[in-house]
């Protein structure tokens, strides 16, 4: 069944008119019918299941038929930040990815060693094509929840945030074997008894300057190993977010 999110309060029963976005891709696109239903998401993050009652030139009535207890996210939430990637394509995929993965929000920055540059003229376009992406991504994953994508101009603006649990992936800790700090974090998240956030750092091709890794120590970053293997800089988020599923999600089940 498709799933979309939709900028207003749902409740049972109420009849509604799609949005334009949403009449075009549900009735346009997918040719839906009279009868025909599909998901909404709403503000609140509840998950709806909707009939079309009415087809318009250019636009569509649909009615809110069942709620449904339905919850997809981590049950921590998770920002990926990371250095510049080289190219669109690889932040595109970190993104989408992530998204899918169960990331709540991203940040991406430019670090000592990124090979890639935005200009700051088009920073906004480039925020807003990620943004749709990140929609995308959360429809087809049917996510309560579409991540936020954010730039900040240097590391120390994305370590002064309020998280619970600030961690930085280096590649210099798996290779001397460190193991323990990620799945001591994630253990130590399970067991708390609030919603809780955390923040991991990523760096780019280039990996993370020693400047930098100073600079999240300070900030209360710990460093964690993701094994003895080198990632890509579009693969370390995703590993992670695969580690973080697994013991918060899975393993952590009575």
């Amino acid at each position: 069944m498709q799933h979309y999110f939709i900028d207003q309060e749902l409740n049972l029963g109420m009849e509604l008119t799609l949005p334009a976005e949403l009449y075009q891709h549900a009735i346009v696109v997918l040719r839906k019918q009279v009868g025909d239903q599909f998901e909404l998401v709403d503000i609140h993050q509840t998950v709806s299941i909707v009939t079309v009652t009415q087809i318009e030139k250019k636009t569509a009535q649909v009615k809110v038929v069942e709620q449904l207890d339905q919850n997809a996210e981590l049950p921590v939430a998770i920002t990926i930040a990371c250095g510049l990637p080289k190219n669109d394509k690889k932040t595109e995929l970190i993104v989408e990815k992530g998204t899918e993965m169960g990331a709540t929000s991203f940040i991406f920055f430019p670090s000592q060693y990124a090979i890639g540059k935005w200009n700051k003229q088009k920073v906004a376009k480039k925020l807003e094509r990620l943004q749709k992406k990140a929609t995308s991504a959360a429809e087809q994953s049917h996510r309560n929840v579409v991540p936020t994508v954010e730039y900040r101009e240097n590391l120390a603006a994305v370590a002064d945030g309020n998280y619970d649990c600030r961690l930085v992936a280096y590649e210099e800790a798996g290779k001397t074997g460190e193991k323990s700090v990620l799945a001591q974090a994630l253990t130590n998240l399970v067991t708390s008894n609030s919603a809780a956030r955390l923040i991991a750092v990523f760096g780019p091709e280039g990996g993370i300057a020693p400047a930098e890794i100073d600079l999240l120590k300070a900030h209360g970053f710990a460093i964690c190993g993701l094994g003895p293997r080198i990632l890509r800089a579009e693969t370390a988020p995703l590993y992670f977010l695969g580690a973080c599923s697994y013991q918060l999600e899975l393993a952590s089940v009575d």
